[in-house]
């Protein structure tokens, strides 16, 4: 009989928590598909044996990878913009000017995760970019309704479209990214940023005259 507090198979000898971080930065870096298992392994300290008893395939990793990031700074600024500021209209201004400063930061790979992970999928791959998808329109959709609310309020005029400005919005933080990958530093996203806001409809008691 097994010693109570014994588990079958060998104990774990890797720090679980620092290899997904390792697999975190290596899918932000280089999207799914052009993220091999070998590399992985690798970057993650861990023999493939590990890689799937502690997390199953390559798929899996990569979800859980994207649920954990979503909860970093870096993939969790938009949200809480939105959650925790008092009009709709500094929401999306902190969202952009966050993502100015975020997305270009050196201490990890530019741009968002959730926007440039599932670039060049293969066919065989694609619950991946759908995957990726469901989350960036979720994001959308929680836009979108902030900016109906505001609608409702008063804050945004009755004629405004609040799809077609939180599309809008989700063009810019996108394009933000890709420049981010491309080079861009915190200033050219910060001039994008403020470019942006003044599509804002109407004047704003937030927005400076």
């Amino acid at each position: 009989m097994s010693q109570a507090g014994t588990t079958r198979g060998r104990p774990r000898t890797f720090d679980r928590d620092a290899a997904l971080a390792a697999a975190i930065r290596l899918f932000w870096a280089r999207g799914y598909e052009a993220t091999s298992l070998n590399e992985l392994t690798e970057a993650m300290g861990i023999r493939p044996g590990s890689l799937y008893a502690a997390f199953g395939d390559k798929k899996a990793l990569f979800k859980e990878a994207v649920q954990v990031y979503a909860h970093l700074p870096a993939g969790a600024f938009a949200g809480a913009a939105l959650r925790e500021e008092p009009t709709a209209y500094r929401a999306v201004a902190r969202m952009l000017r966050e993502a100015a400063a975020i997305y270009p930061d050196p201490s990890h790979p530019a741009g968002c995760l959730t926007i440039s992970a599932a670039t060049n999928v293969t066919v065989q791959d694609a619950d991946i970019a759908d995957f990726l998808r469901d989350l960036r329109n979720a994001n959308l959709a929680a836009l979108r309704d902030r900016l109906s609310t505001a609608r409702q309020q008063g804050e945004l005029h009755a004629d405004a479209d609040p799809a077609a400005l939180a599309g809008y919005f989700a063009v810019i933080i996108q394009g933000m990214s890709q420049r981010a990958r491309d080079g861009a530093d915190a200033a050219e996203l910060a001039q994008i940023a403020e470019m942006a806001l003044a599509a804002w409809p109407g004047r704003h008691p937030d927005r400076p005259s």
